[in-house]
């Protein structure tokens, strides 16, 4: 592979430059290594190492998934199992034919044990029920996808007027009618982190179906998930990635030259923040969405064309954390996996502008237990939405002191040990990610992921694809996924290899 500027390169090789190193980007760069066009090609990423959004650390004496945690779906449909498989990264579980036909319908599994806000147990029966009559409302508002129209624009509106007909049947005493409405706020605040959205109430009800589940029991690596971007990086050719090369500005729709190329134009020229200024026929944008909604009036010049901007205005973005604190001794019985939170007094069908300051935790949906690391004990909990990014803003020690009081009243126990250390995700505050992973927001509909996976120039397609846009956003059927990620990556550089051969039918103009 010729580098940037020895003029080594062969007739009809195609500079391209991917911008972002998670695995939408290396899995476009994988494909297109194998091109012979593909003489020049560089993948650009802004921070110091690849993944993106998967973020394995090592950490408590084991490693933690900081960004992506599951495989959802493995199965044979799911390109990031079956690349996986390949690595040699599963195990004989994941990998085993039970487990890819079990159909989840996308929703978590049920907890191990069930404690209110105040300590008291609740039992998993309750639980069992109140989980079926969520999943199964869930499940309706996928039936909308077709309907010539809905009966309320989000998810949530949906969702809480259903439960209002049902609570009108409810035949308990007070208590258990509000412990019913508790257990189904925390099925809501589950969704929310499932879907990275703050509310439901944000999700767009007539595309939610369009979001396609695939079958297989969710799977983890026991490695980490970053072995996976790591194996794809390896096969990179050596000189393929560069670190620490934030882009400033995409210039596009221009004729620009460099001395090392002459008599040849590029249409697209890629400043970064270094200063350096790249000039390539291609460029694939993977970003994510978050920071495209910060950016674009600064990232494209000239600017996106406004249907495409508007869709990266309306398509939703938010954020997903995760908090794990390490314990010495676990509180919880052996082959416990989910501990759930229920906040007493709580209700889907009140609306509360949370005090963040005093009630941010309120929106923790509880802990799921990691596999022990020999001796150490781990508890991850995960926070959605506007509490989430409000818990990015704390320090550590404000966050291990709120969380220790929580669980010393969900145990009981006011003795309970602090945990010994804390580490957590702050994809809200990451300057090139800026939250979690899309949703379809109400006002946007699946027409708009595919505006925004969309190449520019946006009128003239068939000659020249100048900036490509990849990523989970760009997925209309997988978004918010690591496969969906993929398969757009792969998509991108299928379009550009397809465009090469056709083109290499004809003599390339030289100007």
């Amino acid at each position: 592979m010729a580098s940037g500027g020895d003029g080594a390169e062969a007739p009809g090789g195609r500079r391209v430059l991917v911008v972002g190193g998670g695995i939408a980007g290396l899995g476009a760069a994988q494909r297109l290594c194998r091109h012979p066009a593909a003489q020049h090609l560089r993948v650009l990423e802004a921070t110091a190492r690849a993944g993106g959004r998967i973020r394995s650390e090592r950490c408590f004496g084991g490693v933690v998934e900081v960004g992506a945690h599951w495989i959802h779906g493995p199965s044979q449909g799911n390109p990031v199992f079956q690349l996986a498989a390949e690595y040699g990264l599963l195990g004989e579980k994941e990998l085993s034919k039970e487990n890819q036909l079990v159909e989840t319908g996308g929703h978590v599994g049920l907890p191990s044990v069930c404690c209110t806000s105040s300590g008291a147990r609740v039992s998993l029966e309750l639980v069992a029920e109140m989980a079926s009559l969520f999943y199964g409302l869930i499940d309706q508002t996928r039936e909308f996808l077709h309907a010539a129209e809905t009966p309320v624009p989000s998810v949530g509106e949906y969702l809480k007027k259903e439960i209002s007909q049902q609570v009108a049947g409810w035949t308990e005493n007070e208590e258990t009618r509000k412990l019913k409405l508790a257990i189904l706020n925390t099925f809501f605040h589950v969704e929310c982190c499932l879907s990275g959205t703050h509310s439901m109430d944000l999700v767009a009800l007539a595309p939610f179906g369009e979001y396609t589940v695939l079958p297989g029991l969710d799977c983890t690596f026991s490695g980490g998930y970053q072995e996976l971007t790591n194996c794809i990086m390896a096969s990179l050719p050596k000189d393929v990635m560069i670190f620490n090369k934030p882009v400033k500005t995409i210039h596009w729709n221009g004729s620009f030259q460099e001395d090392a190329f002459p008599g040849e134009a590029f249409p697209v020229l890629v400043e970064c923040e270094d200063g350096s200024r790249l000039p390539a026929h291609h460029v694939i944008v993977t970003v994510p969405l978050g920071f495209l909604k910060e950016q674009q009036n600064t990232f494209f010049d000239p600017p996106l064309p406004a249907e495409k901007a508007q869709a990266i205005k309306k398509i939703g973005f938010g954020t997903n954390n995760k908090i794990f604190l390490e314990f010495e001794e676990p509180f919880w019985e052996p082959g416990c996996q989910l501990i759930q939170v229920v906040w007493e007094d709580t209700s889907p069908l009140q609306d509360t502008a949370p005090s963040l300051q005093a009630a941010w935790f309120k929106k923790l949906i509880g802990f799921l237990v990691l596999p022990p690391f020999g001796s150490v004990h781990v508890l991850c909990g995960f926070i959605a939405g506007l509490e989430s990014e409000f818990m990015e803003t704390l320090s550590d020690e404000e966050v291990l002191l709120s969380l220790t009081q929580v669980l010393r009243k969900v145990t009981g126990n006011p003795q309970l040990p602090a945990p010994k250390s804390v580490l957590r995700s702050c994809w809200h505050s990451a300057p090139y990610t800026r939250g979690s992973y899309s949703y379809v927001a109400v006002g946007s509909t699946g027409d708009d992921i595919d505006l925004l996976a969309q190449p520019l120039p946006m009128d003239d397609t068939s000659t020249q694809l100048q900036i490509l846009f990849a990523g989970e956003a760009t997925h209309r059927t997988f978004y918010s996924t690591t496969h969906g990620a993929l398969l757009s990556g792969w998509r991108e550089a299928d379009r550009l290899t397809g465009l090469w051969d056709l083109q290499s039918q004809q003599p390339r103009p030289r100007l």
